[in-house]
């Protein structure tokens, strides 16, 4: 593809998106989540995978149907680690580089009938030293193998006892007005592509370790966009209006062919 294919698809730099990008590393910009959503807001980029908040908040894009980054049941990387019981936490200090994980996090408390200030977080190496704390990614997955005195609450085990449905993280957005040609039919294929190739990315993806990686890409997070994620998707919109005074949009799904 030309110059300007490549510049039109955004992903994350996280073990979770790998399998969604294979052949076509080449063509997508690697981002951290908040300039990625950045970019894809500003029409630089067609289609991102971005957090389902990112989609929910702006009326701006379709969302490609058949894949995600989800969890139905635990999802190890998305989790609040505490010390003291959490009806008792006055602060929770929260990496904001996931959206959706913030505000899943809100609407799980809100359902406790809790609503501790959120405070921005980003030293991960003081992670330990915090009373309560939103850990999110590569580095959640980091504090969960090093040595702490916490209790963690996993949301995505949360939200599946609570609704009895997956969490979608993470989707493809493709912005409304844009839609190149075959761009939908590429990202499938990226992701048959990156499932059946699953046992050579976890034998050799440099993050972690192969036990980890075989765990957390075969057990907790699943890739499929299908009627019970978007059930989880239309729950979350409900739960999420309740919790903010903000626009919250229904998504809007196409096909990739």
């Amino acid at each position: 593809m030309g110059e300007s294919m490549a510049k039109s698809i955004g992903s994350v730099p996280y073990l979770n998106s790998v399998p969604l990008t294979c052949g076509i590393e080449d063509e997508t910009d690697f981002l951290p989540p908040s300039r990625l959503a950045k970019r894809l807001r500003a029409g630089e980029l067609a289609a991102g995978l971005v957090s389902i908040t990112e989609v929910l908040y702006n009326d701006l894009y379709d969302i490609l149907d058949g894949i995600a980054v989800a969890s139905d049941g635990p999802v190890k990387s998305v989790f609040v680690a505490y010390k003291k019981p959490l009806d008792q936490v006055e602060t929770i200090h929260c990496d904001t580089a996931s959206l959706s994980s913030v505000n899943l996090l809100k609407v799980t408390l809100a359902k406790r009938g809790l609503s501790p200030r959120f405070e921005p977080f980003g030293d991960y190496d003081r992670a330990a030293e915090r009373d309560a704390v939103l850990l999110i990614g590569n580095p959640g997955l980091k504090f969960l193998r090093s040595p702490h005195e916490h209790k963690i609450l996993d949301l995505g085990q949360a939200w599946r006892e609570e609704t009895g449905l997956p969490f979608v993280f993470a989707v493809w957005a493709i912005r409304s007005d844009q839609r190149p040609p075959g761009l939908g039919r590429k990202l499938l294929q990226a992701k048959r592509d990156g499932l059946a190739k699953l046992d050579e990315i976890i034998a050799t993806h440099p993050e972690f370790d192969a036990e980890l990686r075989a765990a957390y890409l075969r057990e907790h997070i699943h890739f499929d966009l299908g009627d019970r994620e978007k059930q989880g998707i239309a729950r979350f919109v409900e739960r999420l209006r309740t919790v903010t005074d903000e626009p919250v949009y229904e998504p809007k799904y196409i096909p990739g062919f």
